[in-house]
């Protein structure tokens, strides 16, 4: 008689773990997705909306950088991520030329304020451009395959119609449900010639209130470049609409004027930390590495850890992406994060280092 071997499953959470892409999908003309799986079981299950962070080593450097999921949870055995190829962009082109069946690599997460399962409703409105569609096809597959009694409206802007991202998909997931309705905002017509016969231009309040007559009544959920959203709230708040049914997700790397101005605080706070006295620095220590250094209040745990030579992985600096997770052993912070850690991990103990600043002294587990 044979009988099934049992197999062993873990959960994903929160942190650091080894995958291998299975498969690599060309989407678009310049966007990819690449679909991972662990060698072990593991059940990818993760709130549609979230990212992870993925750990790449590129031209000998090491570096993070953040990506939506776009698969959803109801296939649970693998993760996928979509990635549009950027002019000049390090990583998308590096991803495009290099990632293949086969190849390994770490991811941290996930993680992510942004997502269908903390704000519930019986009415959404879906709006994206551009390659900001990822999240919501998360959350859209989701609605597909768990049949979630929702009624759901669609709105997605794009360059022209050879960038409409998983357009076959779309139509079809909204072709089998009459509560699922699909609209697409095409800015140009294709240079091949493509006809389109859709909305032509840019998203306004008219084309709004034609697709989504009902818009005020509906939870929003956004993501697309920055101007894209920007024009969105105008619109939203120009209307009277409830700001806390609004939710975006403006997740990217981080921009060069903002690192350019991190890296001169910490010279301010390098040469103002002369001036202390002695007695007002607070110790952190670090227990698995045996060492210690006493910084100013103002300081986070991430920079104590660079004083000392300590690389305490970090993608965005801001308390979004997670990737700087560490456990806290002992001693209080003061934690200004963006999303990038859930509660659950709060209350286990542990801290994002590159946005914790010490009350007292500390003992922290890297």
């Amino acid at each position: 008689m044979n009988f099934f071997n049992p197999v062993t499953t873990q959960t994903w959470t929160n942190g650091r773990h080894n995958v291998r892409c299975v498969k690599v999908i060309q989407e678009t003309w310049d966007v990819r997705t690449f679909c991972f799986m662990a060698e072990q079981p593991v059940l990818f299950f993760f709130k549609p909306g979230q990212f992870v962070t993925l750990e790449l080593e590129i031209e000998g450097e090491q570096i993070m950088r953040s990506y939506t999921i776009s698969s959803s949870p109801s296939i649970p055995y693998s993760f996928s991520i979509s990635v549009k190829r950027m002019p000049g962009g390090k990583v998308s082109s590096w991803l495009h030329d290099n990632m293949k069946v086969g190849d390994e690599l770490a991811v941290h997460g996930p993680v992510g304020n942004f997502n269908v399962m903390d704000f519930p409703a019986d009415k959404v409105l879906f709006l994206s451009g551009g390659v900001g569609i990822t999240p919501l096809m998360s959350m859209t597959r989701w609605f597909f395959d768990t049949n979630a009694n929702v009624d759901v409206e669609f709105i997605h802007s794009a360059r022209a119609p050879r960038d409409v991202i998983y357009h076959r998909e779309l139509v079809h997931m909204f072709s089998r449900i009459p509560a699922f309705k699909l609209h697409v905002v095409c800015e140009n017509k294709d240079d091949i010639g493509e006809a389109w016969a859709g909305y032509r231009g840019y998203l306004t309040q008219p084309m709004l209130e034609l697709m989504a007559p009902d818009y005020l009544e509906r939870e929003i959920f956004c993501c697309g470049p920055t101007p894209y959203m920007n024009a969105v709230k105008r619109i939203l708040r120009d209307n009277g609409f409830d700001m806390s049914h609004y939710h975006e997700e403006s997740f990217g790397a981080t921009p060069v004027e903002v690192q350019e101005e991190v890296l001169e605080l910490a010279e301010q706070a390098e040469a103002a930390a002369e001036e202390v006295d002695y007695a007002d620095l607070l110790c952190v220590e670090f227990a698995s590495s045996g060492k210690s250094v006493r910084i100013q209040p103002s300081e986070t745990v991430h920079a104590a850890a660079s004083k000392l030579g300590l690389h305490i992985p970090k993608a965005c600096g801001m308390g979004i992406c997670g990737t700087c997770r560490v456990g806290l052993k002992s001693g209080e912070v003061e934690m200004d994060h963006n999303g990038g850690i859930t509660d659950e991990d709060i209350e286990e103990g542990y801290i994002l280092s590159c946005c914790s600043r010490p009350k007292g002294n500390l003992v922290v587990d890297f």
